[in-house]
This record gives structure tokens, C-alpha cells and sequence, in this order.
């Protein structure tokens, strides 16, 4: 089969299409004929050299895709030959066939695109065990997204609209606040010119918000706990600012504020089965109602996986980038 191969650390150029052979299901896994293959962050960083690829997970780029099921393992209950589905995977998607523990698996939410589909689980995976696991955003709560036009963003502000929260989000233009809005956030704010955590405490009435989702990390980080409401949750995803910051300890008691944080890559079968379900039970009847939309930016074919890396690393997009096979 066709596979995106890193034929060593470096920029996107290295990138390459090379023949391997098909993968075979363990008894618990499905194969999927790869129609589309999410692009995401953690494939950059992988790229050069900066993400660690787990011991038992393929070395091939790719950590979402949508297709058809062409083959299932002898223990599996929840799939069968033809089935349409999309996934998180543990590498391997930029590939014509890629192999999925069968709990990782969900349905095409009906309505959708394979394209549209591809773009939906490592985000929703994602923000699902952060900001609704880690974060415990309730009901009537409030949520600052940063980064609010990124994969992650456009998810999470959809997402936490769709379930009845207050949304605020920071973004680095002018199209792109106006983006956030349209999405469904209340307000969002151009960190380029404006003060967003003084922007956020006077939208909140003084208040602050309840969670804010944080993958920019540095210098940010002071900024954040001045605009967290009492009992606050700041929940971290990526740092592209630096992993180091300077912490006011005095804000954290204060504030009885709650600082945690998660990687998804490395954790069980197990656990990402269990997002899979809340998803399905939580969030898939909310696409397919069309609360929440899939937001494809571009897309490229599997032989251009490098443009797609250079779009990314642009930050000029505004939701997802999809290879399409």
C-alpha cells in the first residue's frame, strides 16, 4: 500500500510517499480502507523529531481517519466488513489502510462527508477529555478558548455552544476573531491588540471564567489565573509558547483555583474506548442534528502530505486540514 513515511527529522520535505506492506488486524482491531486523513499539530512535532511515537504504535504520521472497514480482527464485536466509520488512531493514517483498536472506532455521523468525518476525532477526543473530563465544564459554565481558529479551537467553541456554555476565545486576526464568533463564541479577542484577559473579566461582569482550555502556554499562563472565576479550571493541551511559566501561587489559593493537564497519544485502548463512547452518546447526536459542523479549511491529496505540513505550520487556516486519498 501507499504510506507518508518521515524519512528522518527535519522540515515538511521530509516527508514521503513509499510502498509497506498492508497491516494485519490483531484479534481485537479493525482495517480501514483510509478514504481521509486528518492533519493535526502532534504530526508536526512528530515530523521533527519532537514527539515521541509510542513503543507499540506505528511510526507512520497520522492520528485520525475516516473509511470503510475492509477487514476484523477474530475478537471483534462492534464492526463488520463495509462498516463506515472514523477514528482515532495511534499513528499509521496517512496510509491507503490503517489499523484501529475496534473501541476507537465510531460511526460516520449521518450527513457527512468522509472528508468532513476525517476532521472530527482527534479534536473532539481531545477537547471531550479535557474540557469536559479534566475541566468538568457544567452547565451554564464559561470556557476561554486560546487558539480559537486551530483544530482544537474551532472544536471546542462549537462543542462547549452546542452544550449550553458561554464561550470566549483569543485568536491572532481580525478574520479570525470574527471567525470564532461565527462559531459560536460570545466574544473573542485579538490577542494581537487588545488585552484579552482584561477583555474577559469585563465580559464576565468581573467574574471570570470557569475553564480555560490552554495550549499556548509561557508567558500566557500569569494572565490566565487573572481572569479565572473562583474554583476555576485551567486545563493544558500543548505549550507553543514555551513549557515554563511563572506561577502566582497567591492567584491559585485565592482563587481555590485547579491546574491539570493531559497528553492523549500515550494513554490506553481503554481509555480513548471510553471517550469514543461518551462521544457517541454525548456529541455525535449533536452533529448529526448539525448543532456542531465540521470546519474543513483545505484539503490535499496523500502525495502532498508537505503542503498540508506547510499550511499548518503557516497557521493560516482556520479549522482543519484533511488529506484525502
Amino acid at each position: 500500500m501507499r504510506a507518508v513515511e518521515i524519512s528522518r527529522p527535519g522540515g515538511p520535505e521530509v516527508l514521503k510517499v513509499v510502498d509497506v506492506p498492508k497491516p494485519l488486524a490483531k484479534p481485537n482491531e479493525i482495517v480501514v480502507k483510509v478514504a481521509a486523513a486528518g492533519v493535526n499539530r502532534p504530526d508536526v512535532l512528530q515530523r521533527m523529531g519532537q514527539y515521541p511515537v509510542p513503543a507499540d504504535a506505528s511510526p507512520l504520521p497520522g492520528l485520525e481517519i475516516a473509511g470503510e472497514v475492509a477487514e476484523v480482527g477474530a475478537a471483534v464485536k462492534l464492526w463488520k466488513r463495509g462498516d463506515k466509520v472514523c477514528a482515532l488512531v495511534n499513528g499509521g493514517g496517512y496510509a491507503d489502510y490503517c489499523v484501529v483498536p475496534e473501541t476507537q472506532a465510531l460511526p460516520v455521523p449521518r450527513g457527512l462527508s468522509m472528508v468532513e468525518a476525517a476532521s472530527l476525532p482527534e479534536t473532539f477526543f481531545t477537547v471531550w477529555g479535557n474540557v469536559y473530563d479534566r475541566g468538568r465544564l457544567a452547565p451554564g459554565e464559561s470556557l476561554l478558548v486560546q487558539g480559537g481558529t486551530s483544530g482544537i479551537g474551532v472544536t471546542a467553541i462549537q462543542m462547549a455552544a452546542a452544550t449550553g456554555n458561554r464561550v470566549f476565545a483569543t485568536a491572532g486576526s481580525d478574520e479570525k476573531v470574527a471567525a470564532c464568533v461565527k462559531l459560536g463564541a460570545e466574544k473573542a479577542f485579538n490577542y494581537k491588540t487588545q488585552d484579552w484577559a482584561a477583555e474577559v473579566r469585563t465580559a464576565t461582569g468581573g467574574k471570570g471564567v470557569d475553564v480555560v482550555l490552554d495550549m499556548v502556554g509561557g508567558d500566557y499562563v500569569p494572565r490566565e489565573l487573572k481572569c479565572m472565576a473562583d474554583e476555576g479550571r485551567l486545563v493544558f493541551i500543548a505549550f507553543l509558547r514555551g513549557p515554563k511559566t511563572e506561577l502566582n501561587i497567591l492567584d491559585v489559593m485565592a482563587k481555590r483555583l485547579s491546574i491539570t493537564g493531559s497528553t492523549l497519544r500515550p494513554r490506553s485502548a481503554e481509555f480513548k474506548g471510553y471517550l469514543a463512547r461518551s462521544l457517541r452518546e454525548k456529541i455525535w447526536p449533536l452533529i448529526e442534528a448539525g448543532k456542531i459542523k465540521p470546519q474543513v479549511y483545505k484539503t490535499f491529496p496523500l502525495e502532498q502530505s508537505a503542503e498540508a505540513h506547510r499550511l499548518m505550520e503557516s497557521s493560516q487556516h482556520i479549522g482543519k486540514i484533511v488529506l484525502t486519498l
